[in-house]
């Protein structure tokens, strides 16, 4: 055996599981189906995998909705306010949550667009196994003819992206957790003669403190002496992680998976490996983004990690799951012939993998002619990707070279004064983050419209239909500043794209963002350009329809870039000026239209971020300058807005500051006010809109609860600088949710405002 995955996208190639699930939740099926769906999709994925030639392919890669959540129910640490209900009622309720329990946390996972939820351990905590998930995969497994690997996510890990309730020291409670995992390893152990077990620990990525190099060791010695039967590897993707390998290569594991990909520094353990005689799992095929692979030039490094190390002590896979890239190329009708030729989704990177092992082990005079042929193809393909036309354009070129505008004229202290005189809002303003509930007869005319069933007309008669419906609730719903709703955008980035040259789309290329919600982000193939404006005629349409102000809504350059596939053979700071300038060109054309607030939302601005120290800078430094070019056409009288996402401000709070947006709209519902600490902290000047509401559950706040969380605001920010608004955007939500929900948030800031107000 030599070849592995480190995991296999799970939300099956036509969404079957995202829908099954929304059916069940919705109360049109019930939860056999759920379980029906899924153990077909394993099924389906596992001989995929064995199909292609894959020796090694993974359990416990599934989940109904998250792998963080199902090993938190593996180790029984169940938050408080959930204990008592069973299985999935429990399961989905810590997810999602329900009529009394607010959901748990959601988070990013590392530096990509999928979030995991966040577990809540307390030191009273009582943990308990609970395998049946991961013994009844891998009897399915075998029942097939599969040779399973068992993904967990491991101890370390688990705890350093969890949270204590009482805001103590997660590691303190691995004493607790260890045992839970040696049960588990235990039991895994008797399910054959010898089983692979792959313990993921992506936090070993992360520049580790002196504590939490100390936990590896005993860990490890451990849990790798378990049952002798067990082949223990180490995962880590993203990133390099020698200063723990150096570590673990002293315990008695059977190998380490490394990401040669994005963790090029790996190649300075291998010598050490060698020495140690562990078995290394070489991550030489991206699992995070599209562009084929240099089948050529994985094997060049192979074979020079390969002078180090016994050759037969390599296997060869992905450098992370391919949970992060679309699934199959096989429904792509559309995409012209040639950008086609240059892209390798998940089903495509599995034949990568086989034949990248192929010529390594055996040589190139021995590949079948099957493989031959798709060597040939891959070589042909990466020669014309760089010299394609479609790629270069050069207006692009000499603008960059040109002296355009980097950043707005006044300062923030003049800007404010202005925008309250020309403004005129109120104390605790209230304001949605952009996007209103997407309905089925929505969805239905853009594909009626692209599909040409329906004529411009009548789209764009049943779009402005929705713009009128939605600024007439927000009116009645007595918000200050209003949003046009968005019913024209299929997502904040693809919209974009769509208008941008330089962009690609695909018919079926989703990814899993979290549970049932997926994104399909768009390919970035080419230098970027606006031909013309985007926004300004459904903006500007809905601001004829009220007197209150409607904000200009766009995507900002890094949250384009750090949601699409980006190309990868120039800089990604490059590509995300090209787009701050095609940013800049809208910001103009929307205050040219007397659009008077102009949100340009950032929401994966933190999720770039490198995830090591001395890399960080070099991101800081372009990202913010990118933000600042895109708004540089901005008068002090234009307020300029920008949202974020799932963000760890302590670290990056001088960062925002030097953004310099006027107003910031962050998520705090479900983290309560520890995010917007910072900021009081470090004096921050500009208005804040903190939520004051999770939109990730189908729960509707009451006043009272929306009043609790607005006095809470503002002890930490005055009055003054702070606004009122949802946690995010409400897309995803139902109207029967999103209209009491928001007439309870602008009452919650009557009854504050009224309090307070001298």
């Amino acid at each position: 055996m030599a070849s592995f995955v480190i995991g296999f996208p799970r939300i099956g190639e036509k969404r079957e599981l995202k829908f099954t699930l929304e059916n069940y939740w919705s109360g049109k099926s019930d939860f056999s189906e759920v379980e029906r769906v899924a153990k077909k999709l394993r099924k389906r994925h596992w001989l995929y995998q064995k199909e292609a030639g894959i020796d090694l392919i993974s359990v416990n890669d599934f989940s109904l909705y998250d792998n963080m959540l199902d090993t938190a129910i593996m180790l029984g640490a169940i938050p408080k306010r959930f204990q008592g209900l069973q299985d999935e009622e429990l399961y989905f309720s810590m997810a999602r949550g329900n009529d009394t329990a607010v959901a748990m946390e959601m988070t990013k996972w590392f530096n990509t667009n999928y979030h995991y939820i966040v577990p809540e351990l307390s030191p009273q905590d009582t943990y308990k196994l609970n395998a049946n998930k991961i013994i009844n995969e891998y009897k399915e497994a075998k029942e097939l003819g599969i040779t399973p690997k068992v993904n967990i996510i491991g101890p370390i890990t688990f705890l350093a992206l969890s949270k204590r309730i009482d805001r103590g020291d997660t590691y303190e409670l691995l004493g607790k957790i260890l045992p839970i995992y040696e049960e588990l390893l235990s039991e895994i152990a008797k399910l054959d003669d010898e089983v692979f077990v792959q313990i993921d620990e992506p936090h070993f990525v992360r520049d580790l403190e002196a504590k939490e190099l100390s936990l590896i060791k005993p860990t490890y010695e451990k849990l790798a002496k378990v049952s002798n039967n067990l082949k223990i590897i180490v995962a880590t993707y993203f990133e390099h992680s020698n200063e723990a390998n150096k570590i673990l290569l002293s315990t008695p594991i059977y190998g380490l998976a490394l990401d040669f990909v994005h963790g090029k520094e790996n190649i300075n353990s291998i010598e050490a490996m060698a020495k140690s005689e562990k078995v290394l799992f070489a991550g030489i095929v991206d699992g995070r983004n599209i562009w084929i692979n240099d089948i050529k030039k994985s094997v060049e490094l192979l074979n020079e990690i390969a002078t180090k190390i016994d050759k037969e002590k390599i296997y060869v896979g992905s450098s992370c799951s391919l949970l992060h890239v679309p699934y199959s190329l096989e429904y792509e009708e559309k995409l012209s012939s040639e950008i086609k030729s240059w892209l390798s989704f998940a089903k495509e990177k599995l034949l990568e993998i086989k034949i990248i092992e192929e010529i390594f082990r055996n040589g190139l005079e021995n590949l079948n002619d099957e493989l031959t042929a798709l060597l040939e193809a891959n070589t042909q393909a990466n020669i014309t990707r760089k010299s394609a036309p479609i790629i270069h354009d050069k207006t692009v070129q000499e603008r960059l070279k040109s002296n355009f505008k980097l950043e707005r004229e006044d300062k923030f202290e003049e800007r404010i004064k202005i925008q309250h005189q020309m403004l005129q809002y109120p104390i605790l303003p209230t304001t949605t983050i952009g996007s209103f509930p997407q309905t089925q007869e929505i969805r239905k005319a853009r594909r009626d419209f692209k599909k040409g069933e329906i004529s411009k007309e009548e789209y764009e008669a049943i779009i402005k239909a929705y713009i009128d419906d939605c600024i007439a609730f927000q009116e009645e719903a007595g918000l200050d500043v209003l949003v046009h709703g968005e019913p024209e955008r299929n997502d904040m980035v693809e919209y974009f794209g769509e208008q941008l040259k330089g962009f690609a789309f695909t018919q079926n290329g989703w990814v899993q963002s979290y549970g049932s919600r997926c994104v399909k982000p768009p390919i970035i193939y080419g230098d970027v350009s606006r031909p013309k404006a985007m926004t300004v005629d459904w903006i500007t349409y809905a601001q004829s329809k009220t007197k209150k102000i409607v904000k200009g809504m766009l995507t900002g350059p890094v949250t384009i870039l750090n949601w699409s596939f980006v190309r990868d053979d120039i800089e990604r700071s490059e590509v995300s000026k090209q787009i701050a300038l095609a940013i800049a060109d809208e910001v103009s054309d929307l205050q040219e239209a007397g659009i008077k607030i102009i949100q340009v939302d950032e929401a994966a601005f933190k999720e770039g971020y490198p995830l090591r120290k001395s890399k960080i800078p070099e991101y800081e430094k372009w990202a913010v300058r990118d933000f600042k070019i895109c708004v540089a056409p901005a008068k002090a009288q234009t307020q300029i807005h920008t949202h974020m996402c799932y963000s760890e401000f302590n670290d990056i709070i001088k960062t925002i500051e030097a953004m310099d947006a006027d107003v910031i709209s962050i998520e705090t519902a479900r983290s309560g006010n520890e995010l917007l600490k910072v900021f009081a902290k470090v004096g921050y000047k500009q208005e804040v809109g903190p939520g004051v509401y999770d939109i990730h559950s189908p729960r509707i706040p009451s006043v009272q609860e929306m009043v609790e969380q607005i006095e809470k605001l503002l002890e930490v920010l005055p009055i003054t600088q702070l606004w009122v608004n949802p946690d995010c955007g409400l897309k995803t939500r139902k109207w029967e949710e999103v209209k009491p929900s928001l007439k309870n948030m602008v009452q919650a800031a009557k009854i504050v405002r009224e309090r307070h107000t001298i």
